[in-house]
């Protein structure tokens, strides 16, 4: 039995899809063409659910030479762009199609409506407050400064009060102390070194030193 008999395919595990369909798709659309048709190609713009049928080697000719925007204009090409931006759906500006306002705010409903609420953590403090948007947020990010800050105060061993002079006399006499020349190399002093540095870069971009 041959390898490309028809009767091949019928004991294979996967038979070639491609040899089924030809013997049973139509001819391809192609002018002159009489090869089976077993890819098809979209006709165009307002037709989107109709397809020719083409052979393999003039699907991919159609394809090369397939322009969807054919005989439109720039406008048009660049509305249509603006419009798929959005699924060719409408759109219109927030508002604009009225509407009533809540008599309440939502923050307001929210803790009339859990109020009994257990909030172990904190984490709806802010909520139905007067507190201005992102007040929450900008002061927590000035306490991680100032414990930054801090931190710094404690590596250098100095008051968070300390002067600029003091500070850099202290630095000063730290580094000579870590330095690895003076511990002969000493792995665990040039960590310490590395901690001293960065906490008097810290210090002095943020202009205490």
């Amino acid at each position: 039995m041959k390898l490309d008999s028809p009767l091949f395919d019928s004991i294979r595990v996967k038979p070639d899809q491609d040899r089924r369909l030809r013997s049973t798709c139509p001819g391809c659309d192609w002018p002159g063409c009489t090869a089976p048709a077993t890819h098809r190609a979209p006709k165009g713009r307002d037709q989107e659910r109709e397809y020719w049928r083409f052979c393999l080697d003039h699907v991919r000719e159609y394809n090369q030479s397939y322009n969807f925007f054919s005989g439109m204009s720039d406008a048009a090409v660049a509305n249509f762009q603006k419009d798929a931006l959005t699924g060719h759906r409408p759109t219109w500006k927030m508002g604009s199609l009225g509407g009533k306002r809540s008599k309440k705010p939502m923050s307001g409903r929210f803790f009339h409506e859990f109020g009994g609420a257990d909030d172990p953590f904190d984490l709806f403090r802010d909520v139905g407050t007067d507190r201005p948007h992102g007040s929450a947020r900008a002061e927590a990010e000035r306490r991680a400064v100032r414990n930054v800050e801090r931190k710094a105060f404690e590596t250098l061993g100095l008051e968070t009060d300390a002067e600029k002079a003091d500070i850099k006399a202290r630095f000063k006499e730290l580094v000579k102390r870590h330095h690895p020349d003076v511990n002969g190399g000493d792995r665990g002093s040039e960590d310490k070194l590395r901690e001293i540095i960065a906490a008097y870069n810290h210090l002095k971009s943020s202009g205490r030193c």
